[in-house]
């Protein structure tokens, strides 16, 4: 086990234990393990531990395109799980968007005001009028029953039945490779955003900048394979792949960049 702690963070360690034991249920009970929403991190984490059993195959959904957050189903090689399985509800908000417009940061706020954890929802999306958000199935009702308003703003929330009405992703990514001097955050993000180290230093300190969707204020934190960055003002970036070292024995990394619209 201490192998594979080596690979992580120890701040990561807790849910390293936990997809340990998702494996070893599966494993021992021969039944399929679906758990509650995943970020990214979380997902790159459970692929690497589980992904590379001959037994097991891991697969992920959450049912927009392209979508973030996603429920992961661990099962013995011989199942492969329908949509149907994975558990996951769409839910359309109504609300008079002629008089007021809200943002993923409202909505967001309203959905854990409920008291329901995090992981229990999705990937929200916003389109001018229309809001759609991800949830599981078990907490559905109750988030049409409770979330009556976001703010001061009356709210209905209904099911949504038609696939074909999910709003689209319209984020787009674009690839970059760069080299830095190490795997610092802010010499990642000053080769990233092109801006100096100084300003990525102040950024960081100043409680602006997200590593896997948790503040981090260290500097010197160091990043890894399958990392997101998120960067008030600047948009997000991903590690996509670390592509080894030049002659100069600099880092070449290959990114995602999504740029603030």
């Amino acid at each position: 086990m201490e192998n594979i702690f080596q690979h992580f963070r120890k701040e990561e360690q807790a849910f390293i234990e936990r997809v340990i034991e998702w494996k070893r249920d599966v494993e021992n009970r021969y039944v399929p393990k679906l758990t509650d929403f995943l970020d990214p991190r979380e997902q790159h984490i459970v692929q690497s531990i589980v992904g590379c059993n001959d037994g097991i195959t891991v697969f992920n959904e959450g049912v927009f395109q392209e979508a973030e957050r996603k429920r992961v189903y661990i099962a013995p090689s011989y199942v492969e799980p329908t949509l149907e399985d994975y558990e996951i509800t769409i839910l359309k908000l109504n609300y008079p968007f002629k008089f007021v417009q809200l943002k993923h940061s409202d909505v967001l706020g309203a959905l854990l005001s409920l008291g329901v954890d995090r992981s229990k929802f999705g990937d929200i999306r916003i389109e001018d009028e229309k809001i759609q958000f991800a949830c599981t199935k078990e907490i559905a009702l109750y988030v049409k029953s409770n979330l009556t308003k976001i703010g001061k703003v009356n709210v209905q929330i209904k099911e949504l039945e038609d696939e074909e009405e999910l709003i689209p992703q319209q984020e787009k990514w674009v690839e970059k490779t760069l080299t830095v001097s190490s795997m610092r955050l802010d010499a990642v993000l000053s080769n990233s955003l092109n801006i100096s180290r100084q300003k990525s230093q102040n950024l960081i300190r100043g409680s602006k900048v997200k590593v896997n969707f948790s503040i981090c204020e260290e500097t010197s934190y160091e990043l890894q394979e399958g990392d997101m960055i998120s960067c008030r003002g600047f948009g997000r970036i991903k590690i996509l792949s670390i592509e080894g070292r030049t002659k100069k024995e600099k880092i070449r990394l290959v990114i995602g960049l999504l740029e603030k619209k």
